[in-house]
This record gives C-alpha cells, sequence and structure tokens, in this order.
C-alpha cells in the first residue's frame, strides 16, 4: 500500500474493497474503533460545533445511533468478522465502547477472537464528576477492549511520566545533586554455588539463600562510579535515579479526556489515540479505523510515521477528516503526506 486511504460509504462494504479489491487481507498491524454506542440517539453538529448525543431537532445530524441490542451486537459482529481477517498475524485491535452495551459486546469478541485472545478490558476516564440527580452512582468513564489476533503481537511497552505524588512515594531520596532516587538489593532469591553471581564482592558474599544479581565486575564498577549505596551495617544497594526511568508502566485504567469543544461528536482523546498507535504498530505498519469520524486515530497514526485507512459514510465526517489533512498540507510530517479517496457504494 503506497499512499493512505479515505474510504467514504457502508463500512462493511469499505471493508469487503479491503479485502478483496486492495488484498489487504493479513496486512493491517492495528484496528482502532469507536463505533455507535448503541444509545437510540442522534449525534448533531449546531452553528459550526458537534454537540454529545441528542434526541432534540435542533442541529444538523451527522449521523444517528439508533441500532440496540441483538441487532447492535450483529452489526459489530458483521465487521469484526471481517477485520479479523483484515489484521495480520501480530495484529491488535481496540473497541471502544460504552458501559451499559460494553460487557456484551466481550462475550461477542470472545466468540470472534478467542478467550485466549482477550488481552485488557481498559477502564477510560472521560470526564469530570457530574452532580445530575439520579438513582445510582454517577458515570464518568467507559471502557476499551483490547484483543490481539495471536499470541505474539507487536508490542511497544507505554510509560507515562512520574507526578509529584509518584516521585515523592517511589524516590523518596535526594542527592547531593538534587536527584531524586530510591535503592534496591543488588541480590535476588536462589542460591548459587559456583559461577559470576556467587563469587566474593569486596570480601562478602551474598545472603544464605540468594545471588548476586549480576557479576562482580558489575558490581565493582557501580561501586566505582557511586550507584551503589552502603548502609551503616555494610548492606550495599543499588541506587535507581527517577531520571534515568521511562517512566510508569500505563496499567488498565487510562484518564484521557475527550476535546470540550470537538469538530465532530464523539471525537476521541489525541493523547490516548497516540499512546494505542505508538504501543501496538510499528513504523510503516498499516492503522484501520471503520468509524473513523473526524479522522483523529488517522490524524495520529500518520503523525507516528504509520500508514493508515479511514472509513465513514457521512458526509459530515468525510468533510472533517478531509479538512484536517488538507490544511496540513504534510509540514508536520517526516515525509510528503497522501492519500487516496474512494467512494463505494
Amino acid at each position: 500500500m503506497t499512499k493512505n486511504i479515505l474510504i467514504q460509504g457502508d463500512n462493511i462494504k469499505g471493508l469487503e474493497y479491503l479485502l478483496e479489491k486492495r488484498k489487504l487481507k493479513g496486512k493491517i498491524d492495528l484496528v482502532y474503533i469507536d463505533p455507535p454506542f448503541a444509545t437510540g440517539g442522534n449525534f448533531t453538529i449546531s452553528n459550526g460545533r458537534a454537540t454529545t448525543v441528542s434526541n432534540s431537532k435542533d442541529g444538523k445530524v451527522a449521523y444517528s445511533d439508533n441500532l440496540k441490542g441483538n441487532d447492535f451486537i450483529k452489526f459489530l459482529k458483521e465487521r469484526l468478522l471481517i477485520l479479523k481477517e483484515l489484521l495480520s498475524e501480530e495484529g491488535s485491535l481496540y473497541l471502544h465502547i460504552d458501559y451499559k452495551i460494553g460487557h456484551y459486546v466481550k462475550v461477542m469478541m470472545d466468540e470472534v477472537f478467542g478467550i485466549e485472545s482477550f488481552r485488557n478490558d481498559i477502564t477510560r476516564i472521560k470526564c469530570n464528576p457530574k452532580n445530575f440527580s439520579r438513582k445510582g452512582y454517577g458515570n464518568i468513564k467507559d471502557m476499551i477492549l483490547f484483543y490481539s489476533k495471536n499470541q505474539r503481537f507487536i508490542w511497544n511497552e507505554p510509560y507515562t511520566r512520574y507526578n509529584q505524588k509518584d516521585a515523592t512515594k517511589l524516590y523518596p531520596k535526594i542527592d547531593e545533586d538534587q536527584r531524586r532516587y530510591t535503592t534496591v538489593p543488588i541480590h535476588a532469591p536462589g542460591e548459587t554455588k559456583n559461577g559470576k553471581s556467587a563469587e566474593k564482592f569486596k570480601g562478602i558474599l551474598p545472603p544464605a539463600g540468594r545471588h548476586w544479581r549480576t557479576n562482580v565486575k558489575t558490581l565493582m564498577q557501580w561501586d566505582k562510579e557511586g550507584l551503589l549505596e552502603w548502609s551503616s551495617t555494610g548492606n550495599p544497594r543499588k541506587k535507581n535515579y527517577m531520571d534515568q526511568m521511562k517512566g510508569k508502566k500505563v496499567q488498565d485504567i487510562w484518564e484521557f479526556k475527550d476535546p470540550q469543544y470537538p469538530s465532530y461528536p464523539t471525537e476521541k482523546n489525541e493523547d490516548m489515540l497516540n499512546m494505542i498507535v505508538s504501543a501496538s504498530s510499528n513504523e510503516n505498519s498499516i492503522v484501520l479505523d471503520c468509524f473513523c469520524g473526524s479522522g483523529s486515530t488517522l490524524y495520529s497514526a500518520a503523525k507516528n510515521g504509520r500508514k493508515w485507512i479511514g472509513i465513514d459514510k457521512s458526509n459530515d465526517a468525510i468533510k472533517v477528516t478531509k479538512k484536517r489533512f488538507d490544511n496540513f498540507k504534510g509540514d508536520i510530517f517526516s515525509t510528503p503526506f497522501e492519500y487516496e479517496f474512494i467512494k463505494v457504494y
């Protein structure tokens, strides 16, 4: 695939086109989709600004979310079956969905991909707490279901920066240069009678039932560089500096709030999409979003050096996506930006 592809039309027709006409079976490394949430409402654009779900007649309807229950599950399953064929052997799929229908969707996805391909049920904090009067707890989250096609899949470990609370808790010590650090043992469980990890280091052996984590030559180098901290009882520990760490490993609760004034209904947080694209695809991978809306996933893919394919049937969605890319003329990308626009019926 030499160019990125933007397709206007029913996405099942678009997916069949990719499979049959473009011969992309097994070529897609990452799928992110944010389908309708089975709300039964309309998503509107009024005075040039997107609104949230609305049942009113005000504003121009960008699309209607009118499928519910079994019809909605069937609608998704038909598309997921084709998406599975398009996924590469190292491919992954993220499906962003509402908490009210998400658990039914997971059961169906276990059937399509196999429960062994389920990786995560991610909770996404989408907004600030609300004080609406209702019986029940307030809703500030939705969910993302993460599946891989096989057990070996593309994975570039994502990290997030430490905040001040993390810094104080995880790296409580400060050296003379005002660098935060913590210390960890230089020995590990498991006794070794022979070998480099059983030798004496500065006249001492590992504690009973343990061995050095590395060879004595490396321990001597750490000590020379001031990377060992010795206790009053002569127990050495390794210094780990916060500024040399990548950050915190990302967990399965994410706080990525959506844009306050989106250009298209349900537009998602760009930082979240950048993280997904970076974690589950490689440079020059193909990223697919067949409910592409305003093109946020496609934009994140392009910014991160990936190829992309987007599909949407809404005229408004296609207009917003084309405007997003046409306005930049490729000047923020490492290579000249081009895409092919196709209509399928």
